[in-house]
């Protein structure tokens, strides 16, 4: 029996949507828009706009990464300012990092690390808001709503929501963001949660037999669903819909799903941090376009020490497991890891042996995506707590993306007013990295 389940969007407290998904039987067939979403695909390639197959691992550390203590640890300044877990020296001459972060140090000639990536908003939800959008909105830590879209529903509208051929979604999050979904660009271009219903919709769960008659079925869900049409629902079936179908039906879905992965690989990346990042470089493999990693515990207000020995051996093993991994499958050059958080610390540790919030000096870090890589951009000031060089903004961090998607740094997308609103209005790509 064919069982179609509709319903109203199911929202987070983010304003996110979780994707309903068409079923038959235990199967799931898409998402309701997925033919009109290729259909907009093939449109743009039809009318020349720019893009490109390459993803992006977004690894959002949240609560306020600090600067010292990652990868600017300045032992040259005074005590108090200095990074407490020390340094380690990189394979980059005169480059050091944060002492929790020796595996990193032998992949910097693959990494770049910004030192003077800065910006004005010091709350977490405000600077959130403004690394992940390129935009400040000073009432997001009063509980007002991202009025700005992120880039990965940006490439999802772009891009189109699935995978042209794989049905993969384009944009994944592993963990929620404040200000990681589509603002006024709407819900459809919102990031898919595997944790939500819609991951569970695909799974294929009836027996390999039922569906050998592919053809049978589909005019079985066109009969129905053109009477949904003559109600106004939806538009009829055509190729596209057809298409959505079949993609379904690969085993796509499997990418969700670590049980699929060599077991000596798992072992290498380590649990949670490294569980998704392993899940992540399956989703890029698979075709997706971007996912986000929400890794918080970051807001160390006291012995950050302690915190840090905690929090950065974690990191440390998860990335530098990604970055080999990526690079031993000939992936890195078409996979970019963003490492950012909302802001970084102040330069002078407090009375309680931590750091407090500071975003005139941020953390940010990148490996791959075609990028000049094995560097340091920018210069940080004595006591790291201002730059030294050109401040790097968040628009800065959004145009580099853009470049490395070959997004059109002037694309306009309608807003809420119904005005042509620029995605990015004054930055540009990070001069060093292109």
């Amino acid at each position: 029996m064919i069982d179609f389940h509709f319903g109203k969007a199911h929202r987070n407290c983010e304003g996110s949507s979780r994707r309903d998904f068409l079923r038959v039987g235990g199967l799931g067939l898409g998402s309701l828009s997925l033919a009109n979403l290729l259909q907009r695909k093939a449109k743009a390639a039809e009318q020349g706009i720019r893009t490109s197959d390459k993803s992006v691992i977004w690894l959002w550390l949240g609560g306020g990464p600090t600067q010292l203590e990652t990868f600017d640890p300045k032992m040259t300044a005074p005590a108090e300012y200095r990074s407490v877990t020390g340094e380690v020296k990189t394979v980059l001459p005169g480059v050091t990092l944060g002492g929790n972060f020796e595996r990193l140090a032998g992949l910097a000639d693959k990494m770049a690390f910004v030192r003077s990536f800065a910006h004005t908003n010091s709350g977490h939800s405000g600077g959130t808001h403004y690394v992940m959008t390129g935009y400040d909105n000073r009432l997001a830590d009063n509980g007002a709503v991202a009025d700005r879209p992120f880039l990965g529903s940006i490439m999802s509208r772009i891009r189109g929501t699935n995978h042209p051929e794989t049905g993969i979604p384009t944009y994944v999050r592993l963990g929620g963001i404040y200000a990681d979904g589509p603002a006024f660009l709407g819900t459809a271009y919102g990031p898919f949660d595997p944790a939500g219903e819609a991951r569970r919709n695909m799974s294929l769960s009836i027996e390999q037999s039922r569906l050998s008659n592919r053809r049978a079925m589909l005019e079985g869900i066109d009969n129905v669903k053109r009477n949904i049409d003559r109600k106004g629902l939806m538009e009829g079936l055509d190729s596209f819909e057809e298409q959505a179908f079949n993609l379904i039906l690969s085993r796509s879905q499997q990418a969700f799903d670590l049980k699929y992965e060599d077991p000596r690989v798992v072992d290498r990346y380590g649990k949670g941090l490294g569980e998704q990042m392993l899940q992540a470089r399956r989703l890029c493999e698979a075709g997706c376009g971007f996912v986000t990693l929400q890794h918080g515990g970051w807001d160390m207000h006291s012995n950050i020490k302690q915190e840090m020995d905690r929090r950065g051996p974690e990191v440390d093993r998860a990335v530098s497991a990604l970055v080999e991994d990526l690079d031993q499958r000939g992936m890195l050059e078409n996979v970019l890891l963003v490492i950012s958080g909302e802001f970084g610390r102040t330069p002078k540790i407090n009375g309680s042996s931590g750091r407090d919030h500071w975003a005139p000096l941020s953390t940010l870090a990148f490996a791959g995506g075609g990028l000049k890589m094995g560097q340091v951009v920018g210069e940080s000031a004595e006591k790291a707590d201002v730059p030294k060089t050109t401040p790097i903004t968040p628009q800065d961090l959004m145009a580099t993306v853009f470049h490395v998607l070959d997004f059109d740094k002037r694309i306009q997308f309608t807003n809420q007013s119904g005005r042509p609103t620029y995605m990015i209005e004054n930055g540009r790509p990070i001069e060093e990295l292109i």
